[in-house]
């Protein structure tokens, strides 16, 4: 079987249909907006970006509280041997 390709013009697979669009020509954006706080609202607590970056804090959480942990009761846990 033949394979098809995609249509002309169409893009790579691999991005999704919304990359590269911009929020710029749209009424609820502040045209005074910083960088800061629109990376903030389009990357960090956009839906679509929320439950990764749930996922990336809680891992970060549980890594310090890993660390904390030794640090603080280490020595106790190295005695046991």
């Amino acid at each position: 079987m033949a394979r098809r390709s995609a249509p002309p013009g169409s893009g790579p697979s691999y991005l999704s249909p919304q990359y590269g669009i911009s929020n710029r020509g749209s009424a609820d954006v502040d045209p005074d907006e910083s960088a800061l706080s629109r990376f903030m609202r389009e990357q960090i607590f956009a839906p679509e970006y929320l439950q990764g970056n749930q996922t990336i804090l809680v891992s970060l959480a549980m890594f310090v509280g890993g660390v904390a942990a030794l640090r603080q009761w280490g020595e106790g846990l190295a005695l046991g041997l």
